[in-house]
């Protein structure tokens, strides 16, 4: 399997991921489009295997609905840039390339959420000002992370193991 193969495979699962096809008759013109794409790039070429998927091996590290809305808001436009070279006169070309811009306005939220994420990363906690920042929401943050449904699960179950009550 190509490394393009693997990629057209990711676009196929995201698009199935977000139901945009699920309840629809479109599930197998769009697999039709992809195998004319598939064509189109050559993608049963032997180079393809190498290293492994590109996409779908990230996509299984993102286990949650909104965590996988993260990553996919940055794995649609990749695709949609890949596209930008192709021969967009031809129809199977032109209906992915709608659906993926449709997929991409529905991802909307989750690239705020990766720009924060990037925010984040890019936050200089050497600079004392926001050291005395960040020690000022040290207590709020704590409370959300206390309140995460895992740490309410886990409360729970540490209650029921304390309690005997007969």
């Amino acid at each position: 399997m190509t490394c393009q193969t693997y990629s057209l495979f990711a676009l196929s699962v995201i698009m199935i991921y977000f139901g945009h096809f699920g309840n629809s008759l479109i599930l197998p013109q769009l697999q039709k489009d992809i195998d004319q794409l598939k064509d189109d790039f050559n993608s049963s070429h032997s180079d393809v295997a190498e290293g492994g998927p590109i996409f779908t091996g990230k996509l299984k590290n993102w286990t949650e609905r909104n965590e996988k809305r993260i990553i996919l808001s940055q794995i649609v436009p990749m695709y949609l840039k890949m596209l930008e070279n192709t021969d967009k006169s031809k129809d199977h070309v032109r209906h992915i390339r709608e659906e993926l811009y449709t997929l991409q306005e529905s991802l909307s939220d989750g690239s705020r959420k990766m720009k924060d994420l990037r925010d984040l990363e890019k936050l200089q906690m050497t600079d004392l000002k926001i050291q005395r920042k960040a020690v000022n929401e040290l207590f709020s943050v704590l409370q959300k992370l206390a309140d995460t449904p895992a740490s309410r699960k886990r409360k729970r179950s540490q209650f029921q193991r304390s309690c005997r009550c007969w």
